[in-house]
């Protein structure tokens, strides 16, 4: 089942990255339709997250999107070549996002394989940020869309992720965020 808007709309963004585990990213791009298992996530709790990129209310053209309601895509370039998939969380002008950093392949392989440039399946096929949004066919064009519609969405497959296997760490690459590097708000498990 889809993920509704109230979904999205929950105050706490580090609830949210912890309760997406288990979840199921999909996409219908192009008429291909991908899914992974969300395994790895990464919360960004915006204004006062210096890891955000919204820290301190800046607002650009590439942020602007972070600031809408809870329930659209945030995709953005990182070092001019990965397209890194983010879901918006809380209310308008609350720039909360969660980072999906790694899925386990559910449907698609062979579309995914062919976008990744690789043979065959492994574990590492879509292990990282950038490594999603190129398995799934998601861009920067994608970045505001909603995911309640039907290019990108999440479902809730009643996947049970048992607390016990859900490990938490800080995120990685936000060395620049001073004490905030330190924070636990990235959530891994394996399926």
């Amino acid at each position: 089942m889809k993920l509704k808007k109230d979904f999205y709309l929950q105050e706490d963004v580090v609830q949210i990255a912890r309760e997406l585990l288990g979840k199921v990213l999909c996409t219908n791009i192009s008429g291909k339709f991908t899914s992974g298992i969300i395994t790895e996530t990464e919360a960004y709790a915006g204004i006062s997250d210096r890891a955000s990129h919204a820290y301190g209310g800046r607002r650009t053209n590439r942020t602007e999107t972070m600031f809408a309601e809870g329930g659209v895509a945030y995709v953005y370039l990182c070092y001019g070549m990965h397209h890194l998939f983010n879901v918006v969380t809380n209310r308008e002008n609350i720039p909360h996002a969660v980072l999906v950093r790694g899925i386990e392949l559910l449907d698609g392989l062979d579309v995914i394989l062919k976008r990744r440039n690789k043979k065959d399946l492994s574990s590492k096929i879509c292990n990282g940020p950038g490594t999603v949004s190129q398995g799934l066919g998601i861009k920067t064009i994608h970045s505001g869309l909603s995911l309640v519609a039907d290019k990108i969405w999440i479902e809730d497959q009643s996947i049970e992720v048992p607390q016990h296997r859900i490990k938490k760490s800080p995120r990685i690459g936000v060395d620049y965020a001073g004490a905030d590097a330190k924070l636990l708000y990235r959530f891994f498990t394996e399926i």
